[in-house]
C-alpha cells in the first residue's frame, strides 16, 4: 500500500489547510483516473499521433482547462484559482506522479499567463490581450508554451549572468528587427520546445542586439497563430513521449509592441527570473517521478516472491526501500522550501532553484535505477510501468538545463555572484 506523503509531516511547521487537502484529493483523482491511463497509451504512440487533436493528450489538457487548472497562477480576483506556493507544489507533484510529461505540458501551458500576471501593473494591456481570454478558455483552444531553446543553444541560453552570456560570438538564432514600435522575427526555435507543435501562444525569447551576445534579447507573449509561424515535425524521443515537442519557425512574423515586455535592458534579469521559476518547478516534477517509481516498487515487493519469500522480506530490499524513502522526503523538503521562497520573491535566488533541480533530478534517477534493479528482468519489459518511468525520469537530468551546466552556474554564482552563499 502506498504511503501518503502529506501525513508524514505532522511535526512540520508548514500547516496544510483544508483547501490544500481538498486540492490534493481532487488533483490526485484527476491524475489517477485521467492522466496516468492517457500517459501510458500516449507512450505507445508516434509523436505525430500524440499531437493530433483526437489523441488522449488533448483529452487531458481539455479536462485540465475544464477544471480550471490552467489558472493556478492567476489570482482569484482575476478569475483564476490562484494557488499559493504550497498548493502549487501539491498540484505539480500529484500530476508528475501520474506523468512527468503531461505535468510539464501543464506547466509550460501556464507560463505565458504566469508572467503576464507578474508584470500586469507595468503592462496593463496584457490583461485584455492574454489574461482574460485565457482564463475564459475552458475548452483548451488556447495553449501556451515556453520557447527559448534553439538548435545551437540549449543550457547556455538558459543561464544568464555567466561569462558566455555576453560573448558576441554566441548569438540568438531567432532574431528580431525593429519596425517602428513592432518587431519582425525571423529564425527558429529547436525541437525541444515543450508544447511547441500544439501551442497557440508562447513566452517567446528572441535576439535583438547581436553585439551583446545572448544578453541582447527580448521577450514577448507571441501569438503562434499569426501569419509566418510554422511548425516542424513532432520530436520522437525515448522518454516523456506524452509531451509533444517540436520546432517553431518564424518567417517575417510581426510581434506588436503591446505583446513585448522585455528588451536588452532587462533581458538578462527576466531570463534569470524565468529560469528560477522553471527549475523550481522541474524539481517538483522530479519528486513526483521519484515517488511514482517508489510507489510502484513498494507495491511490487509485497506481491513478488523470490527465494521462497516476498521481495519485501529480504533485508537488502528493505534497506533499498528505506534509502529511497529517505531520499524522496529530503528532495521534497528542498523543492518545497525553494518553491515557497522563490516563487513570489523578486528577483528570485535562482541559485537555489538550480540546486533544487539538480538535486531532485539526481534523486529521481537514483530511485528509478534502484527500482528497476528490484524489479529485475520484469523491469525491462513493457508489462510494468517502471520501464516507462525510468525513461521519463532520465530526461529530467537534461530538461530545463543539463545538470552539468547548472552545476557550473551554481559554482560560478557562489564564487562571483551578487548574492553570495548565506547572503
Amino acid at each position: 500500500m502506498a504511503y501518503d506523503y502529506l501525513d508524514l509531516h505532522a511535526a512540520n511547521p508548514i500547516q496544510l489547510t483544508e483547501e490544500h487537502e481538498a486540492l490534493k484529493k481532487a488533483v490526485r483523482k484527476f491524475a489517477t483516473e485521467v492522466v496516468r491511463p492517457a500517459s501510458i497509451e500516449l507512450d505507445k504512440m508516434s509523436a505525430e499521433d500524440v499531437a493530433k487533436k483526437d489523441s488522449p493528450y488533448w483529452t487531458c489538457m481539455r479536462k485540465a482547462h475544464e477544471l480550471g487548472y490552467h489558472t493556478i497562477f492567476i489570482p482569484q480576483e482575476s478569475g483564476g484559482i490562484g494557488l499559493d506556493p504550497l498548493g502549487l507544489h501539491i498540484f505539480f507533484e500529484e500530476m508528475a506522479v501520474a506523468s512527468i510529461g503531461i505535468a510539464v505540458s501543464c506547466g509550460v501551458d501556464v507560463f505565458p499567463t504566469f508572467f503576464a500576471n507578474m508584470i500586469m501593473a507595468e503592462y496593463p494591456q496584457l490583461e485584455d490581450i492574454v489574461l482574460k481570454p485565457y482564463v475564459a478558455d475552458t475548452d483548451c483552444s488556447m495553449l501556451g508554451c515556453w520557447a527559448i531553446t534553439e538548435s545551437e543553444h540549449g543550457s547556455d541560453i538558459l543561464t544568464p549572468f555567466q561569462p558566455h552570456f555576453h560573448n558576441p560570438k554566441i548569438t540568438h538564432q531567432l532574431v528580431g528587427k525593429k519596425d517602428g514600435d513592432d518587431w519582425i522575427l525571423n529564425g527558429q526555435k529547436a525541437a525541444w520546445v515543450s508544447n511547441g507543435t500544439v501551442a497557440s501562444m508562447s513566452l517567446l525569447f528572441f535576439g535583438t542586439d547581436p553585439s551583446m551576445g545572448l544578453a541582447g534579447g527580448g521577450i514577448a507573449i507571441a501569438d503562434l497563430t499569426d501569419k509566418g509561424v510554422t511548425r516542424g515535425k513532432p520530436l520522437e524521443k525515448i522518454g516523456q513521449r506524452d509531451l509533444p515537442q517540436g520546432e517553431i519557425y518564424f518567417d517575417d512574423v510581426r510581434v506588436p509592441k503591446e505583446r513585448i515586455f522585455s528588451l536588452s535592458d532587462s533581458y538578462e534579469q527576466m531570463t534569470d527570473l524565468v529560469l528560477g521559476a522553471a527549475n523550481a518547478h522541474m524539481a517538483i516534477m522530479c519528486v513526483g517521478g521519484a515517488r511514482a517509481a517508489f510507489e510502484e516498487t513498494l507495491k511490487y515487493t509485497q506481491e513478488r516472491v523470490q527465494g521462497g519469500k516476498l521481495l519485501c522480506e529480504h533485508q537488502d530490499v528493505k534497506r533499498r526501500l528505506a534509502e529511497m524513502f529517505i531520499s524522496i522526503e529530503a528532495a521534497r523538503q528542498l523543492s518545497r522550501n525553494v518553491m515557497m521562497y522563490n516563487l513570489w520573491d523578486f528577483p528570485p535566488n535562482t541559485t537555489y532553484s538550480m540546486a533544487a533541480k539538480v538535486y531532485c533530478s539526481r534523486v529521481a534517477f537514483d530511485v528509478a535505477q534502484n527500482c528497476l534493479q528490484i524489479f529485475g528482468g520484469n523491469g525491462l519489459t513493457k508489462e510494468y510501468v517502471i520501464e516507462k518511468l525510468f525513461r521519463d525520469i532520465t530526461s529530467t537530468r537534461i530538461e530545463d538545463g543539463s545538470n552539468e551546466s547548472l552545476t557550473l552556474a551554481i559554482g560560478n554564482e557562489l564564487l562571483h555572484g551578487e548574492r553570495p552563499y548565506g547572503g
